[in-house]
């Protein structure tokens, strides 16, 4: 076996598709067919299970993932010693990040990171293809990415650290003709019978809603399920639900009125995910500088009590 075997047998494993697989490695799916099979045979096991729905792994497969895992984690590691003792960062950074980060600009932190750091190639995975931040921070636990972008309020799960980046509130953002539109504020209560424009469960921003209503003991009403700011403002455009929303959303869209609500923490969280059980990389050590030591900008002050339109 080579390491390069290995790569390409996780990245099936994780993608279940020879072909999203091959795009995340840059090379051709037939590489991708040659180099599996390769390894089967080494093994003298199939590895792979191919149906005309899906990839999946075979037990031998199972049993080889974490253990391919571990061999890949351990040469990063070797490299990483070499890059540390040499004073060198390069290498790859696997970041993982929520669909929008709110005040965070994202590719001008990107282009920050890279022109201070030309050696390090970024591939960015998304939480919607990962299930969420829950998802982002089992892989940074499991390996699969260095450091993620994630919400996570409450609770701080174990194998992760997690460093507040930034925050922003969700502000309640409707129609301008709606019930509510000409206020200077809305309680929470007010909201109890609207129908919702939210995320899925496991996003940042749907948990902090949740929680909100939850401890208010409060039921609310979830009928479109989105997976970015833009739909749901969208969705808030045509009338169909309203839509908690990272303030100054409405005000960017026009069209839309939006006002704060009281009686309820509606702060939306942004941390950065580091592993507690591994040491971090030459790169995503930098990344992490860099992200830490940029300031964000400020949350924009809440509308007037006319809405923004």
């Amino acid at each position: 076996m080579d390491l390069r075997q290995l790569e390409c047998f996780i990245a099936v494993a994780e993608e279940s598709s020879f072909t999203r697989a091959a795009a995340r490695l840059h090379i051709v799916q037939s590489a991708v067919s040659v180099t599996i099979a390769s390894l089967e045979r080494e093994l003298h096991a199939q590895l792979v299970q191919r149906t005309s729905r899906r990839v999946g792994l075979t037990d031998a497969g199972n049993a080889l993932l974490p253990k391919a895992r571990a061999a890949l984690l351990a040469a990063e590691e070797a490299r990483n010693a070499v890059d540390d003792a040499t004073g060198s960062v390069r290498g790859t950074l696997r970041l993982g990040t929520m669909s929008s980060l709110g005040l965070i600009d994202l590719a001008a932190l990107l282009g920050r990171f890279r022109r201070d750091y030309p050696g390090v190639s970024v591939h960015l995975a998304t939480a919607s293809s990962n299930g969420g931040s829950p998802g982002l921070i089992h892989a940074v636990k499991e390996g699969a990415m260095d450091l993620a972008f994630v919400s996570i309020p409450g609770a701080v799960p174990s194998g992760a650290r997690l460093t507040e980046v930034a925050s922003t509130p969700l502000d309640v953002v409707t129609l301008p003709g709606h019930r509510l539109a000409r206020k200077e504020s809305v309680d929470l209560s007010e909201l109890a019978e609207e129908s919702f424009i939210d995320f899925p469960v496991g996003y940042g921003n749907r948990a902090v809603a949740d929680r909100a209503f939850e401890s208010a003991g409060l039921q609310r009403r979830v009928v479109i399920e989105i997976t970015s700011i833009t739909s749901g403002a969208d969705f808030v455009r045509h009338g169909l639900g309203i839509a908690l929303l990272p303030r100054g959303v409405g005000r960017a869209r026009n069209g839309l009125s939006s006002l704060p609500v009281t009686n309820a923490d509606l702060n939306w969280p942004i941390s950065l995910a580091v592993p507690t059980n591994r040491t971090l990389g030459a790169a995503a050590r930098a990344f992490e500088r860099v992200a830490l030591g940029t300031r964000f900008p400020a949350t924009p002050q809440p509308p007037g009590p006319t809405g923004d339109h």
